[in-house]
Order: structure tokens, then sequence, then C-alpha cells
């Protein structure tokens, strides 16, 4: 069994690090620097750390201004109140502006469990990557949180990562390449591609060993970048494997599946089934429950891949006939 870290630990971390070679990064917290371990930032560099207690909107609003004068700023907060309660100061500060703030939130997905539907954001994906000039992250583990965290030092713009609170298993290696906008291949496989980020990798490389079993073997794709997408893998895996299964701890409108099919559809269309939250809110549970209950797990995954081979091997078999 790998070990598990939860990627927010990372960030925190990294954050550490990165503020010890750039003096121009500072952090600007909601009050909940605990939680999204902004709080190793404020111990490492205090003179650097700035709140201003429950306002997200002034949060953001702040962080700009500090952008515009030569700063990066690195905001925190849950991605519920952040993604939701402070979307126009996102937008317009951010945005339209194209400061130099980067967005930083955890408590997203149901892994959140206990803290219920309230506070599990199952939209930030949606949300932030209908934004131009913003990019979306979602780190599969500890080492990747890290070197997102860096590399979010190091380019300009608007960047939003999402990191979790669950412990998420350590699936990359220290020197694995990390590039925004670079997927990652996880597995290779000539039938099938699973197209997954964030906690529903790991459930797609146990799908994908599942799979063996069916005869099936299924290339699986650390989509770690929702916005800029990568293309070229999405049109790649689609021409070699013929069907695609995206997997993701959102819901199933706007997100990662969507933004697969938006490629998909125009550049070379093949079957396609997504694996995410069905149009619902969350509720309280253990992130393990909850992705049961929801219908996250490998199980999902490898039941989605049956159906989209089963679609292809029908389409094949239909353009045969007409043929």
């Amino acid at each position: 069994m790998s070990k598990k870290i939860p990627t927010r630990d990372g960030f925190g971390k990294e954050l550490v690090e990165v503020g010890k070679v750039n003096d121009k990064v500072v952090v600007v917290s909601a009050d909940l620097e605990d939680a999204t371990r902004a709080e190793y930032f404020r111990d490492a560099h205090p003179e650097r750390f700035f709140t201003v207690g429950i306002a997200e909107q002034d949060m953001v609003g702040t962080a700009a201004g500090l952008a515009l004068v030569g700063f990066v700023p690195f905001i925190n907060s849950f991605a519920v109140f952040m993604t939701n309660r402070a979307y126009d100061m996102l937008r317009l500060d951010l945005c339209y502006n194209n400061t130099n703030v980067k967005v930083i939130c955890s408590h997203a997905g149901v892994t959140v469990g206990p803290d219920g539907a309230t506070a599990q954001c199952l939209e930030d994906y949606a949300i932030m990557r209908v934004l131009p000039n913003m990019k979306v992250v979602c780190p599969v583990d500890d080492f990747e949180a890290r070197k997102a965290t860096r590399l979010f030092a190091e380019e300009f713009g608007p960047m939003y990562m999402r990191t979790s609170r669950a412990p998420m298993p350590v699936l990359t290696k220290e020197d694995d390449p990390f590039v925004i906008g670079k997927a990652n291949v996880m597995r290779e496989g000539k039938d099938v591609t699973i197209i997954a980020c964030g906690v529903m990798v790991s459930e797609a490389l146990a799908a994908a060993e599942m799979l063996k079993k069916d005869n099936i073997e299924a290339k699986v794709v650390n989509m770690h970048t929702i916005k800029p997408i990568d293309q070229e893998c999405i049109i790649a895996s689609a021409k070699e494997t013929g069907a695609i299964v995206t997997a993701e701890e959102h819901q199933i409108n706007g997100g990662l599946g969507s933004a697969v099919a938006e490629v998909v559809v125009k550049e070379c269309p093949v079957p396609m089934e997504m694996v995410a939250v069905a149009d619902t809110f969350g509720q309280s549970g253990s992130p393990d429950e909850l992705l049961a209950e929801y219908h996250l797990k490998d199980v999902d995954i490898a039941a989605a891949v049956r159906k989209v081979v089963k679609r292809k091997e029908g389409s094949k078999k239909e353009e045969t006939v007409n043929t």
C-alpha cells in the first residue's frame, strides 16, 4: 500500500521553500490558514503573511493590489468559500485584469467527508475554467502539489489549484516530470483510455487492474491540469484506443469530462463515458463511504469502461456491415 499524504500538506511545505528563494511571494489568508496549510508559511515568513479575517472577497481584492505592485500573492481558503462567495472578485480583480495571484483551495469534493454538502465544493472546475486567463490544476499527490506550487510562483497569471483534505496515495516520484498543461500517462493500454484527476487517478489505476480479468487493457492518464487541457494527449489517446472514460470528484457538468468531451467531439469523436457526481449535492460521511455512495470507486470506473468498450465494438461492427 502506497503512503498517503493530503496534497494540502505538499502545498504548505513547498510554499515555505518557495518563500525562501523569492522574497516577493506573500500569503493572504481568510482565517483558514491552519486547514489549508498556509500556516506553514505564516510560521516561517511572518512578515509576508497577512490575514483579512473571514472575508474571501476582501482577500481577493487585497491580493490583486499586492500583485499590481510586484508581489506574488498566494490566497487560500476552502474551495466552496473561495469559488462561490468571491466569484465576482475572482472574475474581475484577477482574471479581467490578468493579475498574478495564485488561488489555492482545499476541502473540495466529497472526500471532505463529515463536513457535509455545504462544504463539499463539487463545482470548482466548472466555475474556474470558464474564466479567461485562469489556469486550473488538481495535483494527484504530494509530489505534484509541491511541483505545482513552485510553478505557480514562477509562471505569471491567475492560477487555481485544488488540494485535498483527505490523505491521497503517493503515485508519482520526486523526479517525475510535471508541466502545467501537459498530462502524464500512468499506464499504457490499447483498448480504452481512462482520463482522471486528483483522487480519481488511484481509483482509475485500480480499475485498470480489475479490467485485466476481462482482457481489457486500459490506458490511464493523469490529467492534472483541467485548463489548459492537454489536447494533444486527448487526441492521441482517442486515436490509439478508440474509447475514453473520464473520472473526477466533481459534478458531471462542466468539469474534466466536459473539457475532454469538448476536444473529442471536435477533433476525434469516439465513444465516451463520464464517472462523476450525477448532478446532486454531497452529504456527511467518511471519504471512502462517500466515494462509494456517489459511484466514484474503481468498480464504477470499470463498469463505465465495459460500457464504452461495448459501444466501441458495436460501432466497429456497424461500420463493417455498412462497408
